[in-house]
């Protein structure tokens, strides 16, 4: 194995992470604005306020978005796998 396919497994990998919890953490990021615009408006201040519900969010994209997040991970574990022979000689 040569460094520029580790470097390149390693890059498909970390993509691979990257599109994999880009859903759970965009709609965490989305709700912690919309509860952080709306802490500032009604000057309500509870810390409670600003983590359930983005804890509530993620739970919901991992149940929106678990099908594909299973697919984008078989694919890349099978590809890995498939390929295995390659990578040890």
């Amino acid at each position: 194995m040569s460094s520029e396919f580790v470097i390149g497994l390693a890059g498909q990998a970390l993509y691979t992470v990257l599109k994999v919890s880009a859903p759970m953490l965009g709609l965490g990021l989305i709700v912690g604005l919309i509860v952080s615009i709306f802490q500032a408006t009604t000057q309500i201040q509870e810390q409670t306020l600003a983590f359930v519900p983005k804890i509530v969010a993620v739970f919901v994209a991992i149940l929106v978005f678990g099908p594909w997040i299973l697919t984008i991970m078989i694919d890349f574990t099978s590809h890995i796998l498939g390929n295995l022979a390659q990578y040890i000689g």
